[in-house]
């Protein structure tokens, strides 16, 4: 079993972009992951949508806002 990576609903963060990665844990779905370096020095790995992974290179801003979606900054 994995652990789910998405971000909550609730949760609020941002940080920059250090690795992309995605893959097919469960052997149907592709599921899109990027790393974030938080300002704090933290890393965390979150699932994001395809639509924004694509868009984002490493490096970006990249924000998740309370009841929003991550974005690009």
């Amino acid at each position: 079993m994995f652990t789910s990576r998405k971000a909550g609903r609730d949760d609020a963060w941002e940080g920059i972009v250090t690795h992309k990665s995605r893959g097919m844990l469960d052997g149907s779905n592709m599921y899109h992951f990027v790393q974030v370096r938080l300002a704090d020095g933290q890393a965390m790995k979150v699932r994001i949508s395809r639509r924004l992974w694509k868009a984002i290179l490493v490096d970006d801003r990249i924000v998740k806002r309370p009841g929003a979606a991550p974005a690009r900054e």
